[in-house]
């Protein structure tokens, strides 16, 4: 559920470079299997858990498989603990910690995992630390006591976290070239400025060397608390069995630290364009303006209201204006992005240097939407299309548990797999007609274009200078 892409497939389905008819085969396989994954959808029933020492999960018993999966975060628990000059604490605390764990060194940690095939991994966002566990069962009580050791044992040796910091400085070194990675950059600072949110979470070339093993350690002690904590668990287990295994993976984890440091972020989006010049064939077109917090009511129509905008692949008015009728652009979408201080509705395209402009008026259309509204066919396919793609979230056991995390990280109810498609379907045109009305900006579409672009003006300081 949190995602930084669009919520649907569609960005990714235009880039493949697939022809028309080859994406439409592959719609209508992915329809068979959506009918077939439904009755097992219906089925699934979540569990609350609670262990001996009061650690809360969700779980949802599968017995088809002998395997166990975990997927845990640390709500608020993020970069945003990251101290100012050490952007990037927490992304290379994620990439370490696996890195040898209590009387196993990088290369013993590495090789247990590998052998037996367990799955131990870790990242980090700005609101966020999470981590992901999956192991056959025979193999549980190993991987669980690696999983245990990882958070509460690092032994951040010096030659592991030199290798990580180099791939990471590498990474920042070979993103000065990317136009997709500038971009994105630069519209976080166009949009949040002094606000954490538009800090880089991986850090700099120049705060990434000062981290040090104490930081890392003095992030842990504050982001990586039992208060933060939020488990979805899948496979074959019982609560019984569940509940001691909760407290040996996270037990020894601290019960409170420092609160969740990133403030509300009431500001609106500036609006104008910012230009960033790069000799590229192509430009890079980001866009963004207010969007929908996850507990606005409304948040569900918006979903609706979306996928007719950017979300729906070739079904889009984005995509139909943009590319279908005039050929400005491979791939161009547009996504709710509800973070836990702010939230904007977000798209993308790119272009040739030549067609920028034109491409940037047809992304206003969302000023047509605003005056004159959708009809009743857009929303109805819209809906038809949100509440049918929904069972692919259960494909793996995983995915299953990602979604349990999320739901408890939202504040979502037990029930919400059974009540989630009511609420789209409880979506009415007037309801999207009226959020359309409310919520589209056009004065507040703020467009970051990385490239050489022709006949378009920048109305916004160039970011970073």
């Amino acid at each position: 559920m949190r995602q930084a892409r669009p919520q649907t497939s569609s960005a990714a389905a235009v880039k493949t470079g697939l022809p028309p008819r080859l994406v439409m085969l592959f719609a209508f396989a992915a329809l068979i299997l959506l009918m077939a994954l439904r009755p097992a959808f219906a089925e699934v029933k979540v569990e609350e858990v609670v262990s001996p020492g009061g650690i809360k999960a969700w779980l949802v018993r599968d017995e088809t498989v002998p395997v166990t999966a975990i997927e845990f975060s640390f709500k608020g628990g993020g970069a945003g603990h990251d101290k100012p000059g050490k952007e990037g604490t927490a992304r290379l605390t994620a990439g370490t910690i696996d890195e040898g764990a209590g009387p196993y060194d990088s290369k013993a940690f590495q090789g247990m995992l590998s052998d037996k095939s367990i799955t131990v991994s870790f990242s980090a966002g700005t609101d966020t630390f999470s981590g992901s566990f999956y192991t056959l069962n025979r193999y549980r009580d190993e991987a669980v006591n690696l999983l245990s050791l990882a958070l509460t044992e690092p032994r951040f040796d010096d030659e592991p976290v030199e290798r990580v910091r180099s791939q990471i400085l590498i990474g920042l070194k070979q993103s000065q070239t990317d136009p997709d990675t500038i971009a994105s950059k630069a519209m976080a600072e166009t949009i949040f400025k002094d606000h954490p949110y538009g800090r880089p979470d991986e850090g700099t070339l120049t705060s990434v060397p000062k981290i040090t093993v104490a930081d890392m350690k003095s992030y842990m002690a504050e982001a990586l608390t039992l208060d933060k904590l939020k488990i979805g668990v899948v496979g074959a287990i019982t609560p019984k069995e569940l509940g001691p295994m909760l407290d040996k993976i996270f037990g020894k984890l601290p019960k409170t630290g420092a609160p969740d440091k990133i403030p509300a972020f009431t500001n609106k989006t500036p609006g104008g364009t910012a230009v960033i010049d790069m000799d590229v064939p192509q430009s890079t077109i980001l866009f963004a303006q207010p969007g929908l917090s996850i507990d606005d009511p409304r948040y569900y129509t918006g979903m609706v209201m979306n996928y007719v905008l950017g979300g729906g692949s070739f079904s889009s008015v984005l995509t139909d204006e943009i590319r279908v009728k005039r050929g400005l652009a491979y791939s161009v979408y547009s996504y709710l992005q509800p973070m836990d201080h702010a939230a904007l509705l977000r798209g993308g395209a790119g272009t040739q240097n030549a067609r920028v402009g034109e491409t940037i008026d047809l992304v206003k259309v969302f000023s047509d939407f605003k005056k004159n509204g959708l009809n009743a066919d857009m929303v109805a396919d819209a809906k038809t299309y949100i509440t049918g793609s929904f069972p692919l979230r259960f494909t793996n056991s995983s995915r299953i548990a990602s979604q349990l995390e999320s739901m408890q990280y939202y504040g979502f109810s037990i029930d919400y797999f059974e009540t989630r498609n009511s609420l789209i379907e409880a979506v009415t045109l007037d309801d999207v007609n009226a959020l359309a009305k409310d919520l589209l900006d056009p004065d507040a579409l703020t467009f970051v274009v990385v490239g050489k672009p022709k006949d378009v003006e920048a109305t916004l300081p160039t970011p970073g200078g």
